[in-house]
């Protein structure tokens, strides 16, 4: 399978000048296989495999945004049972049956999605776990993060595996399109599944009306007031014009007319929902980091305000979340995402480290072959340190002054997820 760089190609000819190609025509391939019923059908997701496995061993957790597809995962899991049994806490029954431990009790594996809604639902789970019949699996899921037990209430230390899952990526689309294109329509319409199947900007727009009609109206709702929903929306709607810039809570306060701390509160929360997650700025110091101003991003490209270039930085900052997500919870390596800027403004979009020790520098652009003056600047003053620039729109891969310019579909679909 090529690149995808036929459509780049095309579009030089045309003009002269690399131009990001009509979305009809690359959502054309898409079409082509989301309409290939079997191909789709037969595609596992990426953490498929290391759950069926862990499953034998321990419970395991899964969380991720709403609609990224956990139910679906779990329904495909229960294919490898004898005779699983799917639990939604949503559903009037099925909170009856949770709550009267009345499910099969020869059943081989156990799900209970949105468990969490439960009251007491972190004892709750480590007591079915403690007291389960010998054999039995126990797969957890839900759209909140679930691993906020850790933070107070009832252990579930050494009972489980917790496992994140992320909308769809160029490296999980390698099989079915070319870098280049997979990138093109993550781009354009996000990477949750039902919007990118649909392979259409307007099914797109109306999925993504609906999904934070619904957000705001449901889950946010059960972690703040009545009275602050009209605050917390606002707070969305600044944070989607403001991707990829370190965002500062005092001016956010200052627009929004709350305290600072109210405005960290809200954006905690949308991290917890996981509609939002933060790059934090790299320093050897960890302390320091936290402290200083993290860069927002979207786990739905689609839904950011900007143009072309904001939304690839977007794009790539959720596939190197979710390789960094699946590096820590299938191999437990101490791998991190972060940016690198200094007081004067010199700034690297994202940067990779292990043990805490950078290894890593990419900076993205949409059509720009030269590398950037703030990326010279750290390649140069962080030896050892391998530095890359991301462009979509890229003729010709090179090297220059010992930074890489590579496409970035390409070396997207290289990531471990």
């Amino acid at each position: 399978m090529n690149d995808g760089r036929d459509f780049l190609e095309i579009s030089v000819k045309k003009g002269g000048a690399a131009k990001e190609p009509d979305c009809a025509a690359v959502c054309g391939k898409v079409l082509t296989f989301v309409q290939d019923a079997a191909r789709w059908s037969n595609m596992k997701r990426y953490l498929y495999e290391f759950i069926h496995r862990d499953l034998k061993k321990k419970m395991v957790i899964l969380t991720g945004p709403r609609q990224v597809g956990k139910t679906w995962l779990a329904r495909e899991l229960m294919s490898e049972f004898r005779n699983p049994q799917y639990l939604n806490y949503d559903h009037f029954d099925d909170a009856r049956i949770i709550g009267g431990h009345a499910w099969a009790l020869d059943a081989d594996l156990l799900v209970l999605d949105e468990i969490h809604k439960m009251p007491g639902w972190k004892m709750f789970i480590k007591g079915i776990y403690d007291t389960r019949p010998a054999g039995q699996a126990i797969l957890i899921t839900g759209s909140s993060r679930l691993d906020t037990f850790r933070q107070a209430g009832e252990s579930l230390a050494g009972r489980y595996f917790p496992f994140r899952l992320h909308p769809l990526s160029v490296r999980e689309l390698q099989d079915s399109l070319a870098p280049f294109e997979a990138l093109s329509l993550l781009n354009r319409l996000g990477g949750f599944p039902e919007p990118f199947l649909a392979g259409q900007e307007t099914e797109a727009a109306r999925w993504r009306n609906q999904y934070y009609t619904d957000l705001v109206r449901e889950d946010i709702l059960e972690f703040g007031r009545v009275q602050e929903i009209r605050s917390m929306r606002l707070l969305l709607e600044l944070l989607r014009e403001r991707v990829g810039s370190p965002v500062s809570y005092t001016s956010l306060a200052g627009d929004l007319q709350l305290a600072p701390n109210t405005v960290r509160r809200y954006i905690d929360i949308l991290e917890s929902l996981c509609v939002i997650f933060p790059v934090r700025p790299f320093h050897a110091n960890v302390a320091r980091a936290v402290l200083r101003e993290p860069k927002i991003y979207f786990y739905d490209s689609g839904y950011i305000k900007g143009d072309e270039g904001i939304r690839l930085e977007n794009t790539c900052a959720v596939c190197l979340q979710k390789h960094v997500h699946y590096l820590q919870d299938t191999t437990g390596d101490d791998v991190a995402l972060h940016y690198v800027r200094t007081k004067d403004g010199r700034e690297v979009d994202f940067a990779l480290t292990r043990e805490g020790k950078a290894e890593r520098l990419i900076e993205v652009k949409l059509s720009e072959e030269v590398p950037t003056a703030s990326l010279c600047f750290f390649a140069k003053r962080m030896p050892g340190v391998s530095a890359l620039q991301l462009v979509h729109n890229l003729r010709r891969e090179q090297q220059r002054d010992g930074i890489s310019i590579v496409l970035a579909g390409k070396w997207l679909a290289g990531l471990s997820a």
